[in-house]
């Protein structure tokens, strides 16, 4: 495993973390804790210490999960968790950036994750007029002088929310979450200028576009319902399956791995931090893992 820090955090996090919304049953499959202890202790095996979780992938379902599974060696992991939404089931959401709200939405995370602090808490795909909310950065900031939150972060909801960006280091934010993968470059356009130059932290989330560059996937192909990507539109799907054949042809080196390859693709970018890919079962972790090697 390779380690970077983000911006200007003193703290080194490796360089492929773990993304846990499946933990939460929005991709067709109910975990078990059985099964999330095992792909955290594959974690533990390669070096991975970056986890990335959410007040709503499930009623803070995954983050209890990941409680268990990281309380034994707590201090050991960058923990970074969410803020923002209300679960009512798979894909029902409601808003809530009030700072009355943070505060409850925290102390919930707190007990759900079994410690007493979070590495990184994030501002979780809201829009400008969320992100404005009165008193919501006050009531970060007082968070974080109470040590219950290490850094501040934001979760952007697409590469076009520059007002966010650019206002990050005036509300305290130290790390951008952003979409960024082979498929999806725009962020490279302002985004990620915009983070190298307030020296921001950057997790690129969804690096293996749902799954779409894994190469798993030929042209035609279609998901069970329940899994998140049966909601998108069939013809969106098969333009971008038919991308993904032309760049396992024309740009994959022979013998390499695509999603491994994919991964390292969004790690060559001078502003990205990390690469927060999910995972279904320990293998696939391993191989999101072997994308260090790559650098």
């Amino acid at each position: 495993m390779k380690y970077r820090k983000p911006g200007s955090i003193d703290r080194e996090v490796s360089v492929i973390g773990l993304g846990t919304w499946q933990f939460g049953g929005e991709w067709g499959y109910d975990f078990s804790q059985y099964e999330v202890d095992a792909i955290v202790d594959t974690a533990r095996e390669t070096g991975i210490n970056l986890v990335d979780t959410a007040e709503c992938y499930g009623d803070h379902l995954s983050e209890k999960f990941l409680g268990n599974s990281l309380k034994k060696d707590r201090e050991s992991w960058f923990l970074g968790t969410k803020f923002g939404h209300h679960f009512h089931g798979a894909f029902d959401r409601t808003p809530d950036f009030t700072g009355l709200g943070l505060i409850k939405q925290v102390e919930d995370s707190l007990k759900s994750l079994q410690t007493d602090y979070i590495d990184l808490l994030q501002f979780h795909s809201g829009d400008d007029d969320d992100f404005k909310t009165p008193g919501l950065w006050d009531a970060a900031a007082d968070l974080v002088k109470q040590g219950k939150v290490k850094h501040l972060g934001i979760s952007v909801k697409n590469s076009g929310s520059m007002e966010q960006i650019n206002s990050a280091s005036a509300i305290g934010a130290e790390v951008i979450q952003i979409v960024y993968n082979r498929l999806d470059q725009n962020p490279e356009k302002e985004a990620l200028p915009a983070c190298l130059a307030q020296n921001l932290g950057v997790l690129a989330r969804v690096p293996l576009a749902s799954g779409f560059l894994s190469g798993k996937y030929k042209p035609g192909a279609t998901f069970a319902e329940g899994d998140v990507r049966s909601r998108h539109k069939t013809e969106e799907v098969n333009r971008r399956l038919a991308e993904v054949h032309r760049i396992l042809a024309e740009e994959v080196p022979s013998g390499v791995d695509m999603a491994v390859w994919a991964l390292a693709w969004c790690l060559r970018h001078p502003a990205v931090t990390s690469v927060i890919p999910g995972c279904k079962n320990p293998d696939q972790l391993r191989k999101n893992a072997s994308a260090a090697e790559l650098l």
